[in-house]
């Protein structure tokens, strides 16, 4: 925090031009591209504004010449992206759940896709609805593009089968402010007439994402974070902790009365169990006391009410195991 390998400085003194930060930069980029495998013709850039100045970004960069682009609908992390790409394009919403009140994922020969469209946009993990893809969609040879903001390290990932991954960091990757952006090189290049320059991806790419001063201490983070990626076993073993916090989870929840999980099991997410008590007069009671308990962040969505227990990669096992025994407490005490 003070003093970065004995310069003196900590790492948010430093200039983002000096050889010091140039090599924690560096450096968290190479152990990224290992931990992913991403293909030597990705460019990975480390920016600023979030996800959600992504959902313009893509538009604006990846059209290239085209007026339209897909979009897969399953929650309300499609829907702001879907918002703010019309501002740019037609949106062609190719399928949607909404009339399920985004429980489930449409079938992939539903959809209704645009062989003209100039890209395909999904969201792999919705944390509202709790609703998560568990594989990646063949939409043939339109570029396919994901907001993995929320099940970004969870598990391998085939890299090659994406024009453009981004994910803000605050999940599974570091503090908020940072975003990575994970594209093809041949897609980079074309923005639109006016895009402001710090919205071009060519422009942060030529700059090594360093056209101005970029969130160094929450790159620093993440670099650490992807060296504890590698140390925990990789992505593989990421994927089996993360599979056993979830299946425990659901498994307690299917197996109660007390407790239920609306969505459809082959599309559970293994990031955010939302789940409701049978009586909702219960609800507040059951967030004080597990507050009590030391279990914090538990109120779900006022979309969707009840609760939500996010288990991202930082979540111990021990976290899962003590939230079970405590919704297994609730229950004996409150039935």
């Amino acid at each position: 925090m003070l003093d970065w390998n004995g310069s003196g400085t900590s790492v948010m003194e430093m200039s983002h031009r000096g050889k010091e930060f140039v090599s924690i930069a560096q450096k968290a980029e190479a152990d990224l591209r290992e931990i992913m495998s991403i293909p030597a013709n990705y460019k990975v850039l480390f920016l600023q504004g979030g996800a959600s100045s992504q959902f313009a970004m893509v538009a604006m960069n990846l059209l290239r010449g085209k007026d339209t682009a897909d979009y897969i609908n399953t929650g309300q992390w499609s829907k702001k992206a879907i918002s703010e790409a019309k501002k740019f394009c037609k949106v062609n919403i190719s399928a949607t759940s909404e009339a399920k009140n985004f429980t489930d994922i449409p079938p992939r020969p539903e959809w209704r896709l645009n062989p003209e469209a100039a890209y395909v946009h999904y969201t792999p993990n919705e944390t509202i609805g709790g609703v998560e893809f568990h594989n990646i969609p063949d939409v043939g040879a339109v570029p396919l593009i994901a907001d993995m903001s929320s099940t970004i390290l969870s598990r391998p990932l085939n890299v090659s089968k994406f024009g453009l991954i981004y994910a803000g960091a605050q999940k599974n990757i570091g503090p908020a402010g940072l975003t990575i952006v994970i594209i093809r090189e041949d897609l980079i290049g074309e923005p639109l007439a006016g895009t402001p320059t710090m919205f071009s991806y060519k422009i942060h790419a030529e700059n090594d994402s360093m056209y101005n001063t970029p969130p160094t201490y929450g790159w620093y983070i993440a670099g650490l974070v992807f060296e504890w990626i590698k140390q925990k076993g990789g992505l593989q073993a990421m994927a089996e902790i993360n599979r056993r916090k979830a299946e425990k989870l659901y498994n307690f929840i299917d197996n109660s009365s007390f407790y239920k999980n609306p969505v459809e099991p082959s599309c559970r997410s293994w990031m955010n169990v939302p789940f409701t008590l049978a009586n909702p007069e219960l609800d507040k009671k059951f967030l004080d006391e597990a507050k009590g308990a030391g279990l914090k962040e538990l109120k779900g969505h006022r979309s969707v009410g009840g609760m939500r227990a996010s288990i991202y990669n930082a979540m111990p096992e021990e976290g899962v195991d003590a939230l079970i025994q405590f919704m297994a407490d609730f229950k004996k005490k409150n039935s």
